[in-house]
């Protein structure tokens, strides 16, 4: 079986210039082909030798493998289904919207977590992602050039795929590579501690916390990770980093009604979250089949969000897209097709 090129840094494809032929400065002529034209085989590296590029087939390929599936919401949202290297599936979700073009990627097969409202947490988990599966993600996507955002809010908890993950935004905001800001790109998590250590030391991307309920007995009864991975830990580790910059701090939060869109909710929301420089990101609940939750109505939203604003905690309400495709937030499966 074939190495694949996409997914390996500068320093890793030297060696491979070096191994097949190539003069030791075709490195960095392989990544341009790669993270910056695109390349979908190494036939089309034509500044390489001929000879250099049929020993380079011998062992390697780009490692491109295009959507099986695409559904087009009426809003225009697009779900794509991509396999995997090892045979998996997974979704992505293209979100365009005016002059931005979002793009929700997975980190793995299913997730761990077991969050009781979401699809993927039903599916459990199934196998990580490697640096090639998650950028395969954005490199085959049609609307690859169109891109302004790459969310990792799809399939998985980023955290619990770490080193992919760091390697996959390496590759994004180098030089070499898709060279974009960081602050394009936002990571999300349900709050992995030793996860969010690594990431608020190594990484420059957006972070953003799948909150949900600010009490944690309640939150443990909707996201059985606050028993090993609780608020209280992550708050208090959040609360040292300095969110006053150009990095971004949001804190997800689907309401559900009666069961975190209280006054008392709000209240314990402004008292956790009003000394951190953040946004909170309100999100109706998508329904999926025999949950035990309802969303809160369009009036409870906009009573949250408003009495969130004038206490000093930026609240928007998140646009819902896709939803009759299955690709809003929450909706996420391949079950089925793996």
């Amino acid at each position: 079986m074939k190495e694949t090129l996409l997914g390996k840094t500068l320093e890793e494809l030297r060696p491979v210039a070096e191994a097949t032929g190539l003069p030791r400065f075709a490195s960095g002529q392989i990544a341009q082909w790669i993270y910056q034209k695109g390349a979908t085989s190494i036939d089309e590296m034509t500044n390489l030798s001929k000879q250099g590029r049929e020993q380079l087939k011998e062992r390697y390929e780009v490692g491109r493998r295009e959507a099986t599936l695409c559904q087009t919401s009426v809003d225009g949202t697009k779900k794509y289904l991509f396999p995997t290297g090892n045979g998996h599936f997974i979704e992505s979700v293209f979100i365009p919207d005016g002059d931005r073009a979002t793009l929700c990627v997975s980190s793995q097969v299913g997730c761990k977590m077991g969050c009781r409202f979401c699809m993927t947490g039903r599916q459990g988990f199934e196998g990580q992602l490697t640096v090639n599966d998650i950028l395969n993600q954005i490199y085959s996507l049609p609307e690859w050039e169109q891109l302004t955002n790459i969310v990792f809010m799809g399939q998985g908890e980023p955290f619990d795929n770490l080193d992919n993950v760091l390697r996959a935004t390496e590759l994004l905001t180098v030089s070499y590579g898709m060279a974009w800001s960081p602050r394009r790109i936002t990571v999300s998590t349900v709050g992995l501690r030793k996860g969010m250590e690594r990431f608020l030391r190594e990484s420059q991307c957006h972070l953003a916390v799948s909150l949900h309920n600010p009490f944690p007995i309640q939150r443990a009864e909707m996201m059985p990770a606050e028993k090993s991975f609780s608020l209280t830990e992550f708050l208090p580790q959040l609360a040292q980093e300095d969110w006053a910059g150009q990095r971004r701090l949001s804190f997800e939060y689907i309401v559900f009604e009666g069961l975190n869109d209280t006054k008392a909710h709000a209240k314990e929301l402004v008292r956790l979250l009003a000394p951190l420089h953040c946004r909170v990101n309100l999100i109706r609940f998508h329904t999926i089949p025999d949950a035990p939750f309802r969303g809160a109505g369009e009036e409870t939203m906009v009573r949250l969000r408003d009495y969130l604003s004038h206490h000093g905690v930026t609240a928007t309400i998140r646009a819902s897209r896709g939803e009759d495709i299955m690709a809003a937030c929450g909706l996420l499966n391949t079950q089925k097709t793996n």
